[in-house]
């Protein structure tokens, strides 16, 4: 690493800041919700971690960086949903061309995008299956919200699911109710607040 490279890895750091500005656009035609490519691709990566963990010939810490990288472009392309690819595709590729080349480590960038695109390897199947179901949570919780329309859509991202953990998560998924991580509505703590260990 040399000193010079800072500037450009602060221009870096500034640029992926805008992920937390930038809307998922799924959302608009789903009529509810609203989240960033940030708070996607968070999820993303720690569904990733989870879903790489659970196979044994995995590369994890590739799998956690493929899902941090795969939607990256988006800071400079936007995010296109299902809707807008049936009538073209942002340049998304070449958005990843010019931060590659915009940063000393844009290499490896570059390469983890192109192999989460291509969706060989097993790693990148892990991550695809990571966008899908981080995708199907957030449906999830719309649909406990009430949207009627977010089951389908649901359904239809389970179908894009190719690898076995994937496939077990995905079922749970849909087995949990989204709230299920924190109420229990048996939880005698919600009616009286008691059964709490005392410090």
């Amino acid at each position: 690493m040399k000193k010079n490279d800072f500037p450009a890895i602060a221009k870096f750091v500034y640029e992926v800041g805008i992920l937390s500005r930038t809307p998922r656009s799924g959302l608009w035609f789903l009529g509810t919700g609203a989240q960033s490519v940030a708070e996607h691709l968070l999820r993303c990566a720690y569904i990733g971690w989870m879903l790489a963990r659970l196979e044994p010939k995995a590369d994890v810490s590739k799998v956690v960086l493929m899902c941090l990288v795969h939607d990256l472009g988006e800071g400079r392309t936007s995010d296109l949903n299902y809707v807008h690819q049936k009538y073209g595709r942002l340049a998304e590729s070449r958005a990843m061309d010019d931060i590659a080349k915009a940063v000393p480590f844009g290499g490896e960038l570059r390469t983890l995008y192109a192999e989460a695109e291509a969706k060989q390897t097993l790693e990148a199947k892990l991550v695809k299956d990571a966008d899908q179901l981080e995708w199907t949570a957030t449906l999830r919780e719309e649909e406990a919200k009430g949207n009627i329309k977010a089951r389908a859509w649901a359904d239809i991202a389970y179908k894009r699911l190719k690898t076995k953990p994937g496939k077990m998560l995905g079922k749970a998924l849909f087995a949990l109710h989204p709230d299920a991580w924190w109420f229990d509505k048996n939880d005698r703590w919600f009616v009286d607040r008691k059964g709490v260990a005392k410090k």
